[in-house]
Parts: structure tokens; sequence; C-alpha cells
């Protein structure tokens, strides 16, 4: 009579056995508890009750058995003690499915940038110089920060904002490139 041995087909849950038959993990786990369970068990045996040293060497040993030998759907219990302090205590009980509209976001954006030109205009109004959006717009294109007379490169620049700020006035909302 042969004695047949079952085989399992999928072997992504084979481990690698490093000695004893155990794997790396358990291995570490069983020492660790060793060395903080025997010596546990030879304090608390001199005490004078036997059964009171060996509950006290079970107590400190069993969690780093339950470590090395328990395994849910792949995960050790460490990740599954994290998943559920995460899901009870961290994460809130309710969490409500929120969306952030794309355009909602530049008008908030437009709104917020608006108002800050806004600021910046009343303090140079109370400082004494007109604000920049106050000059007239051909005054300004004809001469730049310092005041000298503007290039070919930089008129050929200022034209191109002045065309793309009146594309962004008249499509409000839109987060365009020459609009800052």
């Amino acid at each position: 009579m042969a004695a047949y041995i079952s085989v399992p087909r999928d072997l992504t849950r084979v481990k690698s056995k490093v000695m004893f038959n155990l794997t790396k993990r358990q291995l570490i786990c069983f020492s660790i508890g060793a060395l903080l369970g025997v010596p546990t068990y030879f304090l608390l045996k001199k005490t004078g009750n036997t059964s009171l040293a060996a509950m006290g060497m079970i107590v400190i040993m069993l969690p780093l058995f339950f470590l090395a030998m328990y395994e849910r759907d792949g995960q050790p219990l460490e990740v599954i003690l994290k998943q559920i302090i995460d899901a009870t205590f961290i994460r809130p009980r309710v969490r409500p499915y929120k969306t952030d509209n794309y355009y909602e976001a530049l008008m908030r954006q437009y709104q917020a940038e608006t108002e800050v030109n806004k600021i910046v205009s009343r303090a140079e109004k109370q400082a004494g110089r007109p604000a920049a959006s106050e000059e007239p717009f051909e005054k300004r294109k004809k001469r730049n920060k310092k005041g000298h007379r503007k290039s070919k490169e930089e008129r050929r620049h200022t034209q191109n904002r002045a065309a793309v700020h009146s594309v962004s006035e008249n499509v409000s909302g839109r987060d365009l490139p020459g609009k800052r």
C-alpha cells in the first residue's frame, strides 16, 4: 500500500522554515517569550507558590505566542490590531462623502485674488500713491518699473498680458496665466 501526501496547489501560503520547523518570525517571538517568561517563573517561584509562578509565566509569554502564530488573511496580529485601533479610535465613525468641485475652487481662488487686490489698492491709496490698477493703461505700458522706456520685447510682453487680461475679464472664474 502506497502512502499519498497531498501537496497544496497554492504555494503562496507556504513559508520557509528556518530551524525546528519554525519560521524566522516564530523563532524570534518564542525566544523573546522564553527570555521574559522563564526568569519570571523563577522569580515568582521564590514566593513559594508554584501555581502563581506558572500563571505569571503564561500571562507574560502568551502575547508573544499570539504574535508568532496568529495570522488572518495573510496579515500578522500586529497589523490586524493596528487596523482595529485605527477604525475604532483614530478615524471618525461617520465619514461623509465629500467632493471638491474644481470650478468652485477656481471661483474661490478668483474671489481671494480680487479681495487681495482691493486691500493692496486701499493700502496704496493711504500711502499717497495711485494704485497700479488705477493708473491709465497707456501710462503703464510705455514705462517699466524703473521709469525707463520699455524695449521692444517688454512692449510685446505687455501687449500680450493686456490681451490675456481682457480675455480673463470677459471669462469670470477662470484661472488664466495672465491673470495674477
